[in-house]
């Protein structure tokens, strides 16, 4: 018995296959791809993007609109030069009423003194501003959130391609030793055919593990920008969620301070509405200079003028103000929306925590105790003790639970960042 222990264990020694690590750096290198972190990604993705670049312009435009609402405290002024050429001079008595050439100079300067229509569109012009900056804070959120589910998405695959090294190596291995013992003539050709089988198995999965580690690198790569693939430098390690005790964390989410300004500034333009009906003022100035003066024209002289204007009748308005109502009531409906499922994606991404916890502590087990049962099968096949047939099994078994427990953790990972996200934590 003592002695079969030991060849069990010089078996088991002579396995000779790479580390976990080892598998995962052969399976994940290559050579010249940029490799970015997590913040990194991030980073990039939301600095490169042209939708963050296109509301970056957003602001700036609605900022400009708001420089010309603000115009209306500002005075108005502006110049004129204008020559008269008459066929002949106009006199009367012998005396010049309108000289044949006659060139005027004046200037006006006005200012609205009363003007509640335009000065409420000031405030609703910073109303837009703000709304834009928030849109912008969407924006960059979203871009983030797509750059994190690609950097997750790349860092699955090559988790589940370093299985599929791992496995490739173990069947290689095996291979060698029924060749070895069939060309000795210890063993059956049976044996050598089903470990042959076996890795050009494992050698096709590595091509289809490969293709698709190499797509979600040409994925991250858009996310972020890059003019090549880029691969994930290790796995994300992503802040803990803090759970408010209210509802004070809707406040943090970009998406709902949007349709919250939204409807804050649709509710002031609603409410400046009876402004339109009031009268507006407006005081100018002009001075006036002719040269040569006329007889009935002096060459200096001035103006000024106040005029008040009220309206008395406008059928739009009325129109106006129904359509400005209906546009408040939709961001209100669409902010108690946003608000709902808000509190719904909440609800669920802390379930989805909470399960995917106890599912990943589960499939570990069962990745160990599948990569335990696979050791001890390949240990009694290499004693003689079994076929290759129940290594063969175990195989797939190992690589199926290593494989799940990849899945378990990606959801896990996916859903801690989903967490993040309706929280408003993230990015």
């Amino acid at each position: 018995m003592s002695r079969q222990l030991v060849a069990l264990g010089l078996a088991l020694a002579s396995l000779g296959l790479p580390s976990p690590a080892d598998a995962r750096t052969q399976a994940t290198s290559a050579p010249g791809l940029e490799e970015l972190t997590f913040d990194e990604a991030i980073s990039r993705a939301i600095s490169r993007n042209p939708s963050v670049a296109e509301a970056a312009q957003a602001i700036l435009r609605a900022d400009a609109f708001l420089g010309q609402a603000k115009a209306v405290f500002l005075p108005y002024a502006y110049g004129s030069v204008g020559t008269t050429v008459l066929d002949t001079a106009v006199a009367f008595n012998d005396s010049i009423v309108q000289p044949r050439t006659q060139t005027a100079f004046s200037a006006t300067a006005s200012y609205s003194v009363l003007a509640p229509a335009r000065w409420a569109a000031k405030n609703q012009a910073a109303d837009r501003v703000q709304t834009a900056r928030v849109a912008a804070e969407e924006t960059r959120r979203q871009v983030g959130v797509a750059a994190a589910q690609a950097y997750l998405a790349v860092v699955l695959a090559q988790r589940q391609l370093e299985v599929t090294v791992r496995n490739r190596d173990t069947a290689r291995a095996l291979e060698d030793y029924a060749r070895t013992r069939y060309e000795a003539g210890q063993g059956s050709r049976l044996n050598h055919v089903r470990s042959v089988q076996q890795l050009a198995s494992s050698e096709a999965l590595i091509q289809g593990a490969e293709l698709a580690l190499r797509r979600t690198q040409e994925a991250l790569g858009v996310a972020v920008f890059a003019d090549s693939p880029v691969d994930a430098r290790g796995e994300p390690a992503l802040p803990p969620a803090i759970l408010p005790p209210n509802d004070a964390w809707l406040a943090q989410r970009a998406d709902v301070r949007l349709f919250t300004s939204e409807l804050d500034a649709a509710e002031r333009v609603v409410s400046d509405s009876w402004k339109s009906w009031l009268p507006t003022g407006t005081a100018s100035f002009t001075p006036r200079y002719v040269t040569p003066a006329g007889l009935f024209e002096p060459s200096k002289r001035w103006r000024a003028l106040f005029q008040l204007e009220i309206p008395l009748f406008d059928g739009t308005l009325g129109a106006d103000k129904r359509v400005r109502i209906a546009e408040r009531e939709t961001a209100r409906l669409r902010l108690d929306a946003r608000r709902n499922e808000a509190r719904s994606e909440l609800r669920a991404a802390q379930e989805a925590v909470r399960r995917n916890e106890q599912i990943v502590t589960s499939i570990r087990q069962a990745a160990e105790s599948a990569g335990e049962a696979l050791r001890i099968t390949e240990i009694a096949y290499r004693a003689g003790a079994t076929t290759n047939i129940e290594v063969v099994q175990a195989q797939q078994a190992a690589r199926n639970a290593e494989i799940e427990a990849a899945l378990a953790e990606d959801r896990l990972r996916q859903a801690r960042l989903d967490l993040l996200v309706a929280l408003g934590q993230f990015p």
